[in-house]
């Protein structure tokens, strides 16, 4: 007996934001065989920085990306910071340490509501019993959450703005601190706009103070927590009620390994401790962590569009294209993270495994990782991280010192490595005659929609596909909750097509 086999080609945009992601599965018997995650336009900002000052990659890198470009400019500081062999002092970092995570739990929310709920109402799940309400609080420019959560955590971004002077595109991280001086007065208008912030989330997303979940410890005191009334009502409550009854627990499992860079530096005298505060490492599912060794990051390019021969180390790596379109073994503009010789997953979900967070890592060894436990760790990721910012703005001095002079630089390497919204970003430098002679950026996506490295071995996004049902290749709704779990940073409506000709669409949520 012959298995039927079907190609689908789903096209950009992926996540209702911005750039270009294209996913190829095939279909045998509905269930993905095979994927390729392509990215289908070539960045190139590692060239454009090359030959210019140094401090050029402060203002130029936070332009990569419109969304996390605080992320980028806290990077491409820390990078500085190594080359220079300065540490800001205590309440630079805590400055930068707060601009970082409310560009990052804003994200996590909007994320949640806006680009990933909108597909739970697609009308591949109307004759589930909850899909009324999920087309009441998750409708597209209608649903009551939906609304919110364009609102709410906007106004949080203030934050940024204020302490930066601007949002997105700030530049105020400079190497040995932060270029601005907040007042006490600026310091307490932020407290009260993250207080704002949170009392809504607790309201809203959890139905409990952040304390209250934070104590949760494993997959039964969950189930038990969501038969409270205020907790199985909630956003987070219904959710995880939700995407059990339509499978999302049991599709996108991924490669079982995690990536995390922590990227959030301890100011001296600080209240916070380590154990507060994102941890930097690698762990495989079922194995103990490991500290993060920076060394042990290679990009491949055997199946991307770039001329090289061999894996390299971003400091060794070079960005120099060549499209070869369909022919051969390349098919994408990203190169192929990995992790020593292992391909990982970054971003929230990474970062709990790594960190040891009681609840996942029980939830983990219990059902594996999956598309709803992915979107999970996202969603309950400003629980932990809302009350370390409101520590650092309470312990911030107004008119404090957040600056300490490092002199010209002129020589030098190094790197800046933090945990972006969307995962782990990292940025290499080198600096020559007074110059940067070298460049390289390595995405949270690259790590997360990677194609295939030298060895063959496909990306995360690409092993988490494979073993999805797909009830309706003209409308793939099943491969959009998956690749939208990993928060990609790509965009808007998607397109399947055969054969060179669209054979459907994956619907932007429209209950209709």
């Amino acid at each position: 007996m012959t298995t039927k086999s079907k190609r689908v080609t789903l096209n950009v945009p992926m996540n209702r934001v911005e750039g270009d992601l294209e996913v190829r599965v095939e279909l045998e018997d509905g269930v993905v065989a095979e994927a390729r995650c392509s990215g289908t336009m070539f960045r190139g900002f590692e060239n454009i920085l090359v030959g210019r000052g140094p401090l050029d990659g402060i203002v130029i890198t936070p332009r990569i990306c419109g969304i996390c470009s605080t992320s980028h400019l806290a990077a491409a500081a820390r990078a500085l910071d190594s080359v220079a062999g300065v540490q800001p002092p205590p309440d630079g970092i805590r400055v930068r340490n707060v601009a970082l995570l409310t560009e990052q739990v804003q994200s996590d929310l909007r994320q949640t509501f806006l680009m990933f709920a909108p597909d739970l109402v697609n009308r591949r799940w109307s004759s589930q019993p909850l899909h009324g309400e999920a087309v009441r609080r998750y409708a597209p420019f209608e649903g009551t959450t939906a609304l919110e959560a364009v609102t709410v955590p906007g106004r949080a971004m203030e934050v940024v703005a204020i302490l930066g002077g601007q949002w997105p595109h700030a530049s105020f991280m400079v190497p040995g601190g932060i270029t601005s001086v907040p007042s006490q007065n600026d310091l307490l208008q932020c407290r009260l706009l993250l207080r704002e912030l949170r009392e809504w989330y607790e309201r809203r997303v959890l139905g409990c103070s952040v304390e209250r979940f934070k104590a949760l410890r494993n997959a039964g005191e969950l189930e038990a927590w969501l038969e409270e009334e205020p907790h199985r009502e909630s956003e987070l409550g219904f959710l995880w009620r939700y995407g059990r009854a339509i499978g999302l627990d049991r599709t996108g499992r991924g490669p079982g390994a995690f990536v995390s860079y922590g990227g959030l530096d301890l100011p001296e005298g600080s209240e916070v401790a380590a154990s507060d505060v994102t941890a930097a490492g690698f762990v495989g599912e079922g194995e103990e962590p490991l500290p993060l060794d920076q060394r042990q990051v290679v990009e491949h390019v055997a199946c991307s569009w770039f001329e090289d021969d061999e894996p390299r180390h971003p400091m060794q790596g070079r960005t120099r294209p060549y499209a070869t379109g369909e022919e051969g073994q390349r098919y994408s503009w990203a190169k192929a993270p990995r992790y020593g010789d292992r391909p990982a997953e970054t971003g929230p979900l990474a970062e709990m495994m790594v960190g040891r967070v009681p609840l996942f890592v029980d939830l983990i060894a219990r059902d594996g990782p999956s598309t709803l436990l992915r979107q999970l760790a996202r969603l309950t990721r400003p629980a932990r991280m809302l009350p370390v910012m409101e520590r650092w703005l309470a312990e911030a001095q107004g008119d404090g010192t957040f600056y300490k002079p490092c002199g010209e630089i002129t020589e030098g390497e190094g790197c800046g490595l933090v945990q972006a919204p969307r995962g782990a970003l990292g940025h290499w430098v080198r600096i020559t005659d007074g110059a940067i002679a070298h460049y390289q950026i390595i995405t949270p996506t690259a790590w997360n929609a990677s194609p295939r490295d030298d060895a063959g071995t496909p990306g995360p996004m690409e092993q988490a596909l494979v073993g999805t049902a797909v009830q309706d290749p003209e409308d793939p709704v099943e491969l959009g909750h998956v690749v939208r779990s990993f928060d990609p940073c790509l965009v808007c409506t998607v397109h399947a097509v055969r054969a060179g000709r669209t054979v459907g669409v994956l619907r932007t949520g429209s209950a209709r």
